[in-house]
């Protein structure tokens, strides 16, 4: 049985996977952290998975984007990613969107899913993504990477209480911190917010809302903040 392993799992079982099966992911980018998130959520058996991305493959996306290969360069990332992720799972429906978001079409986009993860690498588009999933009343859940370090939170839940990504960087004009990276650290993150994905879909654990998640790979050190 495909899914006999999580099914196993207290956490999930039988009622846990057909929520799982009815769950719509809406993942923008699938680069360094879009692509463990789209493995394994798709691996899980989310039934309908939203990719937005509209680069292509390059060199230098190989050492952490595991989604690519050699023979892919200069492919579009949406069609390689739909490709790969079906030959893992044919069961599950995967809508690509081969542009970016923007706020002209984040609104119409964004409230056909449950919740929006975030896999892209800058500022502007978080913020489209935190004003629309607001506007939508649906989780954003964020995640960040730069050199060894990442970070993760679930925006946007908890009614009158949620915090918002605009809450943790108010100035919208802050500088980027840089592309480098090892490519251990969007593994990790995205791993954590793939499961914390599937926390919000069967409601179990403590899952990251209205909290900061952070980890420094150099030093294993992790913690966690309420915002």
């Amino acid at each position: 049985m495909r899914y006999e392993r999580q099914l196993m799992l207290p956490e999930i079982g039988p009622e846990g996977q057909a929520k799982i099966k009815q769950a719509r992911v809406l993942l923008v980018g699938v680069g360094g952290l879009g692509s463990p998130i789209a493995l394994y959520l798709t691996g899980a058996g989310i039934g309908t998975s939203g990719l937005m991305d509209d680069d292509v493959v390059s060199n230098s996306n190989l050492h952490r984007q595991v989604l690519y290969a050699e023979e892919q360069l200069g492919q579009p990332k949406i069609d390689e990613a739909v490709k790969r992720l079906h030959s893992l799972n044919s069961e599950v429906c995967l809508k690509p969107y081969p542009f970016r978001l923007t706020s002209d079409n984040a609104a119409s986009i964004i409230s056909q899913y449950d919740m929006v993860i975030d896999g892209c690498d800058n500022f502007a588009t978080r913020y489209i993504i935190d004003d629309a999933c607001r506007a939508a009343g649906i989780p954003y859940l964020y995640g960040a990477v730069c050199g060894f370090e990442g970070q993760a939170a679930i925006f946007n839940v908890g009614g009158s209480n949620a915090r918002h990504y605009r809450d943790l960087y108010p100035d919208e004009h802050i500088p980027h911190p840089g592309k480098q990276v090892v490519g251990m650290t969007p593994a990790v993150v995205g791993s954590v917010l793939a499961e914390q994905a599937l926390q919000l879909i069967c409601d179990y654990g403590e899952p990251l809302v209205n909290k900061l998640w952070s980890i420094d790979l150099r030093t294993m050190q992790s913690f966690v903040i309420d915002l």
